[in-house]
């Protein structure tokens, strides 16, 4: 398998055994990292990773990943380069590629990470758009296997807000792994049908099913992997929180919906989580609109059926992988 030189925008880029290749090579790194074993493969070599959207756990993983590498790493934040501003995409792109040897954008629309890679001689890795969060799905699976062991044939729950990046990914993975993907939402917040209509034939492939249920119960009997997120993703209009709120609240995990999966269902979320009110918007949201715990209760998010902190520690292990295997092409 050589992936050298190749660009990491959308998981349907990818064949499953390429994304198999990938996980299994992340496996491979997170033992090298437990045993404390040198793996400066990259030595000498740089990537710049372009934020339009902060993050905790994409900055923190493709910095760590690239350290332990053996490259340098520039962050550029915000308000750290002139793209879209002074200068265009295109420009930004042709002059990164001549300096590092892979960029990284996190931001907004996809058609921005499309444009970086096309005028860019160097891979381009998306850490999330709008559309699509493809290195969060490696970690997703990579930890449901090591607690599940093969996910073929297992089904995947998601519940909430279900036409974002997050759900759209786990919908595309699911599909190219053989893994059935459940969407437990309201019917205005389904993936688009364009989306489902392309999973659905890449399935029947793959040999898995793709499902939408407006009945949570209905749609988590007997799943293997519950998942959710944020019920207002980064960049949408604060003014929207009540209406999903009312929209989104039959769809909480909760301990009933926990107990109504597998008995052996682990629970995922790609964080932040508003389980409680220890953070400001939390404690916002509980004085206006009289809840604590929005898309998962804090007994979910705490107890043993939860994998969400081992899950952000393999974003670090499979991006490790995305940037050798396309780098360095093994």
């Amino acid at each position: 398998m050589n992936l050298k030189g190749r660009d990491f925008l959308k998981l349907l880029d990818y064949s499953e055994e390429e994304i198999r290749y990938l996980i299994d090579l992340a496996k491979k790194f997170k033992v090298l990292k437990h045993k404390g074993k040198n793996h400066r493969y990259l030595e000498g070599k740089n990537i710049a990773i372009l934020f339009e959207k902060d993050s905790t756990r994409t900055r923190c993983s493709f910095e760590v990943a690239g350290h332990d590498l053996g490259m340098g790493v520039t962050y550029l934040g915000p308000t750290g380069s002139q793209m879209g501003k002074k200068e265009s995409i295109a420009d930004t792109a042709r002059v990164l590629c001549r300096m590092y040897d892979g960029i990284e954008y996190r931001g907004f629309e996809q058609s921005i990470v499309e444009e970086l890679a096309k005028y860019s001689s160097v891979p381009v890795w998306n850490g999330l758009t709008n559309e699509f969060h493809p290195t969060q799905m490696l970690a997703d699976i990579m930890t449901a296997e090591e607690c599940l062991g093969s996910m073929k044939g297992k089904t995947l729950a998601f519940c909430g807000d279900a036409r974002n990046n997050v759900a759209n990914s786990l919908m595309v993975v699911c599909s190219k792994l053989g893994i059935n993907f459940t969407c437990c939402a309201p019917k205005e917040l389904w993936p688009s049908e364009e989306l489902r209509n392309v999973c659905m034939e890449v399935a029947s492939k793959s040999g898995s099913t793709i499902k939408m249920t407006e009945d949570i119960m209905e749609g988590t009997k007997g799943v293997h992997v519950l998942y959710t997120d944020v019920w207002l993703s980064m960049g949408e209009d604060a003014s929207k929180w009540e209406e999903r709120i009312n929209l989104l609240k039959p769809y909480q995990i909760n301990m009933d919906v926990m107990k109504n999966a597998d008995e052996k269902a682990i629970f995922l979320h790609c964080l932040p989580s508003f389980h409680d009110t220890k953070t400001t918007i939390g404690k916002e949201i509980s004085l206006k609109f009289g809840i604590n715990e929005m898309e998962v209760t804090d007994e979910v998010f705490n107890s043993d059926k939860s994998k969400v902190f081992e899950e952000a520690e393999n974003r670090m292990h499979t991006i490790k992988a995305i940037i050798y295997a396309t780098v360095n092409g093994k």
